[in-house]
């Protein structure tokens, strides 16, 4: 029997199969986010049930079209700006409906939900928020997804490559320990709360690794007494400094676990992210960043205070850019950008995927 002739196409094709065979899926660099309020893209809009919303306007108003999208801010998140200038995709909301297998090799994935924590009880007065327990149970179901479509070697190398972020912990205090509320407020002490926070936490990264997290930053806690609820509890507006030292322990001890679980754990890279310092001197001497008011938030219900969330009837400070706050709780934009550039210059984040420029802040156009 006589073969056919082999062609140059034929062998051509016959050759990038046999390349696709050996390297397999080529996949980006892409970042799997677990977080809070600081963190959230649009979880929380996906729970009906939830307290801890950012769906009303003025949330966004700097961002894309100007309209809610889940943030809780009036622009960015820290993790945004990091991503956008070190090259790495934005991940979407893990409940977004139209995240697809296809998207989450694209850009990751986000989990972050406002009112979370490192505890699972944290926050449970706004009724629906994802735990951090809750945020690595979803990331397993993601994991089955992504095996299902690659195969098992390819989808562990995809996660392996993939950068994870962990910032969680001040509603552990602001929305659990301080309130009195809850039984954690009575059954520990300021350490043994911290010592408890620790080995919880220390668990789930070590899930986290288990599941193919190799390069990990946990981002370290700013100074939460200083944010408008909390001044706004004090006879004279000034910071809660015992608020404040629970969050400088929390560092402390954060770093200590990062530092001991990245020794032990094979081929991690675990580092934590402490920005408390910078954030606490734009607090104190804000004019030396070009901020004009770090004791207030840009939107506000007048002298009707706290007003827990951004309202329609809210008034908004004439120059969003020169407010450390941007509500009771969170960061402006400009104050998120300030965070992101100095953990960047800090940790020396090199870019990734090859990107030719870092993205540019949002603007009205953007979708």
């Amino acid at each position: 029997m006589r073969m056919a002739a082999v062609t140059p196409t034929i062998m051509i094709l016959i050759t990038l199969l046999a390349e696709i065979a050996i390297d397999g899926y080529h996949c980006k660099v892409v970042q799997f986010i677990f977080g809070d309020s600081l963190s959230d893209v649009g979880n929380n809009k996906y729970l009906s049930r939830s307290l801890a919303q950012a769906n009303l306007p003025w949330y966004g108003i700097d961002f894309g079209n100007g309209l809610p999208n889940g943030r809780f801010c009036n622009g960015r998140t820290v993790a945004d700006i990091i991503g956008d200038k070190t090259g790495l995709p934005r991940p979407p909301a893990f409940l977004d409906p139209s995240l697809s297998e296809d998207v989450i090799l694209e850009n990751g994935v986000n989990y972050a939900s406002g009112g979370g924590g490192i505890l699972n009880e944290t926050g449970g007065y706004f009724i629906q928020r994802l735990s951090l327990s809750k945020q690595i149970e979803l990331f397993q179901g993601t994991q089955v997804m992504i095996k299902n479509k690659l195969g098992k070697m390819e989808a562990e190398k995809f996660f392996q490559e993939a950068r994870y972020v962990v910032a969680l912990g001040s509603n552990d205090f602001i929305n659990n320990y301080l309130t009195g509320v809850y039984s954690d407020s009575w059954s520990y002490n300021d350490q043994s709360f911290i010592d408890f926070l620790m080995e919880t936490l220390g668990a789930q990264l070590k899930l986290l690794h288990s599941l193919g997290a190799r390069q990990l930053m946990v981002f370290g806690l700013g100074p939460m007494g200083c944010i408008p609820l909390q001044r706004v509890l004090t006879t004279d507006g000034s910071c809660q400094e015992r608020t404040n030292k629970l969050a400088i322990r929390f560092n402390e001890a954060a770093s200590k676990l990062l530092d001991n679980v990245s020794t032990k754990l094979a081929n991690a890279s675990f580092r934590f992210g402490d920005a408390y310092d910078v954030v606490n001197d734009v607090i104190t001497n804000p004019g030396k960043y070009g901020f004009k008011n770090s004791d207030s938030p840009c939107c506000s219900f007048g002298r009707i205070r706290p007003a827990l969330t951004c309202l329609p009837a809210s008034t908004l400070c004439k120059d969003r850019s020169k407010y450390v706050f941007w509500d009771e709780y969170h960061p402006s934009d400009s104050a998120n950008e300030l965070i992101a550039n100095e953990l960047i210059k800090k940790f020396g984040f090199m870019g990734v995927n090859q990107t030719d420029a870092p993205s540019p802040a949002p603007s009205s156009e953007e979708d």
